[in-house]
């Protein structure tokens, strides 16, 4: 794999030691379904792998910024499939067989990655070999789904029992699962506003705000989304919630980091990445003006 000297920063990965790959593939229940390798890359600039000896497990790749490329099959072999992948897609690459892949050097690919194994992965593998969209909408769950892929990251990074690997079995059904029945994951939590006035409109941009946290939206991105001139569109959201989309935004990406900094261990550099904000230093000014305090003290001051 190649990388920066100092890797991506922000990058988050777990490797399991191979006895605890062991213990998930001898277990009745974690068999079906178990994690190897796990981890979230942000703008990872050279990122590039070959293998061309084949790996046991499937993976998963899932973009959701920036662009990358993939290959399945032997390089230059009449047999060999590149693609494209772009923001908010997600492909699996299928055990057994030789792959590449690499982000874009002009708009590396911010991903979540991972490796997985069980009785029941080819399953969730089976016609996902080429790109899937999970473009967001009113009905997308995208900061849902992210949560379990913390969720699962948190547990093997604090735990190796038999239940905490199970648990992560578990998870891993789950969230696979949001992303291959994507229209019954989206269908479980239908939005209560249906209407098409200007309070149906904010209300469906403030979810979009929320399903995309950790990307860097613009004012136009927004108003183009609500189907308004960015005059027109600022004006509806300021009359319904107070302030800006932008500062709107900049709170909900604080009050998510809150959450993070609570519920997690993920060191403060790493964190601004998954709020969308590549400056550490700027996070933090950020944090401080909305918050009150740094984000060290925020999470110093709710350690029981």
């Amino acid at each position: 794999m190649k990388k920066r000297k100092d890797g991506f920063q922000g990058e988050r990965s777990i490797v399991l030691p191979p006895n605890v790959v062991t213990l998930e593939a001898h277990d009745p229940l974690a068999s079906s379904l178990y994690v190897t390798d796990i981890g979230y890359y942000p703008s990872a600039l050279y990122h590039f792998r070959e293998r061309t000896e084949p790996i046991r497990q499937h993976v998963l790749i899932y973009c959701v910024s920036g662009s990358g490329w993939y290959r399945v099959g032997e390089k230059d072999s009449a047999g060999a499939k590149e693609y494209q992948v772009k923001a908010n897609e997600y492909f699996i690459l299928p055990a057994g067989r030789q792959h590449a892949y690499g982000a874009n050097e002009a708009n590396p690919w911010t991903v979540y990655w991972v490796h997985f194994s069980g009785d029941h992965a080819d399953i969730y593998a089976q016609g996902a070999q080429q790109p899937q969209q999970v473009m967001p909408n009113l009905q997308s769950r995208i900061g849902h789904r992210n949560n379990i892929f913390e969720e699962i990251f948190t547990t093997l990074h604090c735990d190796h029992s038999l239940d905490a690997l199970r648990f992560v079995s578990s998870l891993l059904h789950y969230y696979l699962a949001s992303m291959r029945y994507l229209q019954q994951y989206r269908q479980a939590e239908t939005p209560k506003t249906k209407t098409a006035d200007e309070y149906a409109v904010v209300e469906a941009t403030i979810h979009y705000l929320k399903e995309n946290i950790g990307q860097r939206l613009t004012l136009d991105d927004m108003a183009t989304y609500a189907g308004y001139s960015i005059s027109h569109f600022s004006t509806i959201f300021r009359r319904k919630t107070g302030e800006s989309p932008l500062n709107y935004f900049n709170r909900l990406k604080i009050k998510d980091a809150c959450r993070m900094l609570e519920t997690t261990d993920i060191q403060i550099n790493q964190l601004c990445y998954k709020v969308g904000i590549d400056d550490p230093y700027y996070f933090s000014r950020l944090f401080t003006r909305i918050m009150g305090c740094s984000p060290q003290a925020w999470r110093k001051d709710r350690q029981p």
